[in-house]
């Protein structure tokens, strides 16, 4: 039985938490105090509900985070030291230079591992076999309703009651997207990771009144040719910024760890 460390209480960790696979053991929770009663409550005292990292945990064999940039920000430099496995949804957290190249050096230094989920897109790995030759252009283009982007920083680029056909608030690198729009761009940044960096990576940001769907198209052109990618999502229903790919994508490497399959 491998064991599991959640970092977040909210509503991708809840979809996370009906799916896990009968062989992962949930032994931690990593919220806010005030979810820790509920937490006892719920799982009759057998997942421990905590706030901080200290030195009392039992290593989880995974550490997976479905808490957003600030949650990485906070507790990826403590599991990376302790030698865990950490990985993490919200991956536009390592837009930031700096803390990317501190995760980096934790891992080769205490012989963890860093893991970037692939979130609520697919075929990845072709980007990746990709760039084993010379990728010259990665377009990302996310579109989604005007509920999706609501009570987030896109309000700033465009009035979300006003629009009437799908409208473009957003065109810049994968860096800029991830770091202005943390809530909604974690895509980008993924894209940007397996491809050819969060600089390089274009991105549009689409508001569209037409759509249930969260809807995400990589363009990639290089010497190996062109390839279109696009998915069209539901979103949780608790939650439409979160597509439900991306909460699976979370369940699904904990399926791998607990099978022992390589990562």
């Amino acid at each position: 039985m491998k064991t599991l460390m959640l970092i977040g209480y909210g509503a991708m960790a809840q979809e996370v938490i009906t799916r896990l696979p009968d062989e992962i053991a949930l032994r931690y929770i990593v919220a806010r105090p005030h979810h820790h009663q509920a937490i006892l409550e719920r799982f009759k005292g057998a997942v421990t509900p905590i706030d901080s990292l200290d030195n009392n945990i039992v290593p989880p064999d995974l550490v997976l985070e479905c808490a957003g940039h600030q949650a990485v920000k906070q507790y990826a430099p403590t599991v990376l030291e302790r030698g865990w496995t950490l990985a993490i949804i919200s991956t536009g957290a390592l837009a930031d230079t700096d803390f990317e190249q501190h995760l980096v050096a934790l891992t080769q230094r205490h012989h963890s591992q860093l893991i970037p989920l692939t979130g609520a897109v697919a075929g990845l790995d072709g980007l990746r076999a990709a760039k084993e030759a010379n990728i010259t252009q990665v377009t990302y283009q996310s579109r989604k309703s005007p509920a999706s982007w609501r009570n987030g920083a896109a309000e700033r680029y465009v009035d979300l009651s006003q629009v009437t056909q799908p409208t473009v608030f957003f065109s810049g690198s994968a860096r800029e997207a991830a770091l202005n729009f943390p809530a909604n761009a974690n895509v980008a940044a993924t894209v940007a990771l397996y491809g050819i960096g969060m600089d390089a990576t274009q991105v549009q940001l689409v508001v569209d009144p037409n759509t249930t769907h969260n809807s995400h198209r990589i363009d990639v052109m290089g010497d190996f040719g062109h390839f279109c990618i696009e998915l069209n999502g539901n979103p949780l229903p608790s939650n439409p910024k979160t597509s439900m790919l991306a909460a699976l994508s979370a369940v699904e490497i904990c399926r791998r760890i607990a099978g022992q399959q390589a990562i």
